[in-house]
Order: C-alpha cells, then structure tokens, then sequence
C-alpha cells in the first residue's frame, strides 16, 4: 500500500486499530482550526498499563504495514501510563484511565471538533482486522 493518505483517514484507521486491540472511549479530535500541532488528536483508555503499551504497538505495527510510516515522535511517562504517537499530522493518545480522568484532553480542546464513531468506523470500514 501507498503511504500518500490525508490525515482524517489515518486518524479513523488508528481508532479502528485501537478499537480491534479493545481500547476503551475513543475519540477523535480535529483540532486543524484551532492548532497548528496536528490535524488530529486520536485518544483512547488503556485499563492496565500492559494494554496501554499493547495498544501503542499495535498502532505502530499496523500503520508501518499499511502505509510505510512511522511516528515522528514517540514519548511516555516513567511508568508507561500515558503514551504519545506522533504522526505529524495525527498525534495519538493512549492513556491509563486515571491519566484520561486526569488530564481530560478533550476537556482542554474544547474547541476542537469531535469525530463521531459512526463516522469514524464508515471510513475505516476496509481497515479493520475483524471487518
């Protein structure tokens, strides 16, 4: 496959790569009008820190094998609770459920409009592992 995708449909395949691992409440933010760090914010809740380094491999994996692409940037906390994936143009959120309750990244980025799961789900629909 071609690593020329915008960067709406890479957010909705990373929210269906994190939804097929079972990641918990996520959401996706388009944050283009509001913030020049990225287009989109994709966040999800991992219930144990195994889940949270389990779910940021398989987004890893998963975007290298379609697309060719890796993370700019990766960054976590010291004891794996909160893990950062940076495309560039899609920055991804995987996060213990305290640090969500915590840290309410959407709470912050009000402003920024809400992908909803329907939406997401119909534009990844040819991406999912369990189709």
């Amino acid at each position: 496959m071609t690593n020329d995708i915008d960067s709406h449909k890479l957010a909705c395949i990373i929210a269906r790569t994190l939804d097929d691992k079972l990641g918990k409440d996520i959401s996706i933010l388009n944050i283009g009008h509001v913030s020049s760090l990225a287009d989109y914010f994709v966040i999800v809740t991992g219930d144990s820190t195994p889940q949270v380094k389990a779910l940021m491999e398989a987004v890893k994996e998963r975007i290298k094998h379609l697309f060719n692409r890796m993370p700019l940037r990766m960054e976590n906390d010291s004891k794996n609770r909160w893990n950062l994936l940076d495309y560039g143009d899609v920055v991804v959120h995987i996060l213990h459920k305290e640090e969500r309750q915590t840290y309410a990244i959407e709470k912050f980025w009000s402003n920024a409009f809400s992908i909803s799961e329907d939406e997401w789900k119909e534009t990844s629909k040819d991406y999912g592992t369990y189709n």
